[in-house]
């Protein structure tokens, strides 16, 4: 007994770095947010002020705060329905064997691992308005030039097709891995009984895939609430607040106008949406999820 004792003790004491690093940095600045949500912070004075939830009915009654919201949910819900979209039929393709197998797959996640700062600049680049060559390539086939990052209208849309771009190597290994796991004997015996490509598709591969499908889902949602450096970069929010999202605005609240206040009460709101639209994916696709 003493040595099962002793034993446990250096378990504890060799989870003692890590587990004060999770209080210090993880568990302390989560309660300190929302202390800082319920109060009005005066840098010049020192003071901090008790003011329940009146940041939040302020920032829910300010429009640049709604539209940054709505922002906000726009490019999450049409950059995660185009990328797992887009990424489930890249991935029938890529499935496929064939010589250059390997190559393509690795051709198309190459863009995952390369940083995201990286990659806004490559596309600030090519989507400038005078010299960038997605206008050279619009102009080479008769259509008019685009302002892209540019104009309040293509802005946010501009973010959205980088975003698309970066995440679709990412889903379609995923979707890849998850259609080898699918048990030969079951696809071919819907070839036996009949079965076409649309109707293995529909009936054998999505039902199979959907636990590939639900991660995706859920993992690219909560990524694209946290986007901040294409926001950063590329468009700095602008122009005319078109393409802030809600990530880069609590930054410019916090650190450029110093309102902590608003800051973290918008930070809290982040929160509560992006738990509750995980809640609302759990509870509508648990039921449609088969495992194998």
């Amino acid at each position: 007994m003493p040595s099962v004792r002793k034993h446990n003790v250096w378990i504890y004491i060799c989870l003692l770095p890590a587990l004060t690093g999770s209080l210090v940095f993880t568990v302390y600045p989560v309660f300190y947010v929302i202390y800082l949500s319920v109060h009005q912070v005066d840098l010049l004075s020192g003071t901090t002020k008790f003011v329940a939830f009146g940041n939040y009915m302020r920032l829910l009654r300010t429009p640049d705060f709604l539209q940054v919201l709505g922002n906000t949910l726009v490019y999450t819900l049409l950059t995660v329905a185009v990328s797992c979209s887009l990424a489930l039929v890249v991935a029938v393709m890529v499935n496929r064997p064939g010589k250059f197998h390997a190559f393509i797959q690795t051709a198309v996640f190459s863009p995952h691992i390369i940083p995201l700062v990286s990659i806004s600049l490559l596309w600030q680049w090519l989507m400038e308005k005078d010299s960038g060559l997605l206008n050279g390539i619009l102009q080479g086939v008769g259509l008019p030039k685009l302002l892209w990052i540019d104009s309040p209208d293509t802005a946010l849309m501009s973010l959205m097709l980088v975003a698309v771009w970066k995440s679709l190597g990412f889903n379609v290994v995923l979707f890849v891995a998850g259609m080898q796991s699918i048990p030969g004997q079951t696809l071919e015996a819907a070839r036996l009984d009949g079965a076409g490509p649309a109707v293995l598709m529909r009936r054998i591969v999505i039902p199979l895939l959907s636990p590939t499908l639900f991660f995706a889902l859920t993992v690219n949602m909560i990524g694209s609430f946290q986007v901040f450096d294409s926001v950063k970069v590329m468009t700095g929010g602008g122009p005319g607040n078109a393409s802030n999202v809600l990530v880069h605005w609590i930054y410019q609240t916090g650190f450029e106008f110093f309102r902590f206040g608003d800051a973290s009460a918008g930070a809290v709101i982040l929160f509560l949406l992006v738990s509750l639209l995980a809640a609302l994916n759990f509870g509508i696709l648990k039921s449609r999820i088969h495992y194998q």
